[in-house]
């Protein structure tokens, strides 16, 4: 559906993207999770079209996006950070325009926007006015912009950036509902929202793909190990003894607590598909161990999240450590001839740039 080859981005001096490469599957939810300033938003909008890659090549349903713009355009649907909203519109008069924009055929006009405004539940608001919506209501007319003409693939940048709990819940309940009839993918750096809704990830950081998995299967791969914090009652040297003639344990540190003397602290690895705790158990009580806690620790979406965004911060140059802007930074001005407050005043040629982009 999307392949994306050897993508480059290059702001000056400072690589954005860096040689990037992955496929998009038809019909599945993707999450693109990467810290700030990763090179997420760079990345969607060359996918996009929005901006130009420096180098490799993006094929939308075997479409160039830079070749044959027009023809890769016409499958994707396209919800920037910052929505590319009319406020002195009414929700129906935007989206009317929006599909004219879009080239929807005039017949299915009316019932293509219908279907987009039951879809992200916004049919009741059809006569107000944009501005006087809230930021939840803002970011659903965005997502109708962006599935009117009914195209295969939803790209959704940030899609609950700024929105309450009870707005995020509702949009991320959208996502998947799109996700039964389109193929989706949406950024973030927020690892529980990706998790809820999305049946891959890819992890970014510093320009580059880290991995791309399902969440489970990101689990297996980071996950050989599992960790066991242990607390007893006796001496480091008792405590290291005890714990010299167990198989599968690996010793990471033994400590004694500062406030409490006769307490011993370790931390332990085994192999994830064992349970050692029975032997350990054992183990302490012969060697006269009272144990005061023990703690089976398996590592979250979170460790591995940050476990493989560290190792590719360690593998960077140094040179690249010197660049002052964020790639983050660069994609926000380019957005702003988007942004809401500067929409009415737009000149024709602006309206044909807006028209290529939609």
């Amino acid at each position: 559906m999307i392949e994306v080859e050897n993508l480059v981005k290059r702001y000056g001096n400072h690589l954005a993207v860096d040689h990037l490469s992955f496929q998009v599957e038809k019909g599945q939810i993707y999450g693109f999770l990467g810290p700030n300033g990763a090179g997420k938003s760079t990345t969607m909008n060359i996918m996009t079209g929005y901006i130009a890659a420096s180098e490799g090549s993006v094929k939308i349903d075997g479409h160039d996006i830079l070749k044959e713009p027009e023809e890769a355009k016409k499958s994707i649907g396209y919800l920037p950070e910052i929505p590319p909203l009319y406020t002195d519109m009414t929700v129906g008069e935007y989206l009317q325009f929006v599909a004219e924009l879009k080239k929807v055929p005039k017949a299915e006009r009316k019932e293509q926007i219908s279907q987009a405004m039951q879809t992200v539940m916004i049919a009741d608001k059809k006569n107000s006015l944009i501005k006087n919506l809230s930021k939840g209501y803002k970011q659903r007319v965005g997502l109708a912009q962006a599935i009117l003409g009914n195209p295969e693939v939803i790209i959704l940048d940030e899609p609950t950036v700024g929105l309450d709990p009870k707005q995020i819940i509702e949009i991320r309940e959208l996502i998947k509902h799109l996700g039964k009839q389109h193929t989706v993918i949406l950024s973030s750096h927020i690892l529980s929202e990706v998790a809820a809704v999305c049946d891959k990830i890819m992890i970014i950081s510093k320009g580059k793909l880290v991995a791309c998995d399902t969440p489970e299967g990101l689990e297996r791969m980071m996950d050989a190990k599992a960790q066991i914090q242990l607390e007893v009652l006796g001496t480091a040297g008792a405590l290291g003894e005890a714990l010299s003639g167990l198989q599968d344990v690996e010793v990471e540190n033994i400590t004694v607590s500062e406030s409490d003397p006769e307490i011993v602290f370790a931390s332990l690895h085994t192999p994830k598909s064992v349970d050692v705790r029975k032997e350990l158990g054992k183990s302490l009580l012969q060697n006269h161990l009272p144990v005061v806690s023990m703690t089976r620790v398996e590592k979250s979406l979170e460790d591995i999240f940050l476990q493989l965004t560290d190792e590719a911060k360690k593998e960077e140059k140094p040179e690249e450590n010197t660049e002052v802007n964020s790639e983050e930074d660069s994609v926000e001005v380019t957005s702003t001839a988007s942004n809401e407050n500067s929409a009415p005043e737009q000149t024709e040629s602006e309206d044909e740039n807006h028209e290529s982009n939609l």
